[in-house]
């Protein structure tokens, strides 16, 4: 097993977008090895308090030691963030003072080859489960889904312009061996590309994706997750949102847009009549991006964006 190491993304962007503020309530939605957790922590003392939560058992373990210095002020819960509400009312928390969310996949989890979610290691098993105990593998996904079904996700899920042609070439492939590997899927995903088109980034990275995400049902609810954890926050308080692929980003872009409208009525109307009022307010009018500092020592921040609103 490797020791579990991940650098967190615009650090020091994040904390300022949360507006820390001594004794604070946080919520660590994905709390990974600790990074961003760690500095809530430290600029919240003495009495500031942080509720997480995670589906990696090593990401928690992990977390759990970097975290031991604030023993007392906060609480690790394994955990979809999408369940906070469960685990706010465990924790007996009401509202909070901000919430920050990554949607990055930890470079620990990238790193693992047993864990099957790089496309650069080529006798991977095809797992990339983010909570080991769940039922569905990639490889489940690759061996049973039908063609209709494979295409869809490669095209919705990884905006994969060959996705017709992989998924055929999942089929035919599967028909003589399961595919167990992923240099087996990475082959496959090769064979059905035309050769002019896999120049510049990694032609696998897109498929790779699509699976990850229909693997860990990423993007289900992401919407109304976004609506609901803001409405948790208090008067003032800030939610920070990372995205690292233009799905989650767009998602979280019409959330925020959807919140922060005085008025949903069509533009025809003479008069309001949905009673809507603005919610929030865009602290960054446009996504804040990665430092050319950061970009030459954190790879992984390359794709980033980050997306803060404050509640009004």
């Amino acid at each position: 097993m490797l020791e579990f190491s991940h650098k967190p993304v615009m650090l020091e962007e994040c904390m300022e977008g949360l507006a820390l503020k001594a004794g604070g309530v946080y919520f660590d939605g994905t709390v990974g090895g600790g990074g961003h957790s760690y500095e809530i922590l430290k600029r919240t003392s003495p009495s500031g308090k942080l509720i997480a939560t995670d589906l990696d058992d090593e990401a928690i373990a992990a977390a759990t030691k970097r975290l031991s210095p604030f023993e007392g002020r906060f609480s690790i819960y394994k955990s979809n963030y999408k369940d906070f509400e469960t685990v706010f009312d465990a924790a007996g928390v009401d509202l909070i003072d901000g919430a920050l969310l990554d949607f990055g996949i930890s470079s620990h989890q990238i790193d693992d080859e047993d864990r099957g979610f790089s496309y650069k290691m080529a006798n991977a098993p095809l797992d990339m489960r983010m909570d080991t105990s769940g039922a569905l593998t990639a490889e489940i996904v690759l061996n049973t889904y039908s063609e209709e079904d494979l295409a869809r996700i490669l095209k919705a899920y990884g905006e994969e312009t060959f996705a017709k042609q992989i998924a055929r070439n999942v089929v035919k492939a599967r028909e003589n061996k399961p595919i167990k590997t992923s240099g087996e899927f990475s082959e496959i995903i090769r064979s059905s590309i035309p050769a002019k088109f896999r120049y510049g980034a990694p032609c696998e990275r897109k498929s790779f994706q699509a699976l990850r995400i229909e693997v860990n049902g990423e993007l289900d609810g992401l919407h109304d997750l976004v609506l609901k954890l803001t409405k948790r926050l208090k008067k003032g308080g800030r939610i920070v949102i990372l995205t690292f692929q233009s799905l989650e980003d767009r998602i979280v872009k019409e959330a925020f847009r959807y919140m922060q409208s005085p008025c949903t009525c069509p533009a025809n109307f003479p008069v309001c009549v949905c009673g809507k009022t603005a919610e929030i307010e865009m602290i960054n009018r446009k996504p804040i991006t990665a430092s050319e500092e950061e970009l030459a020592y954190n790879s992984r921040s390359k794709c980033a964006k980050l997306r803060i609103a404050e509640k009004i």
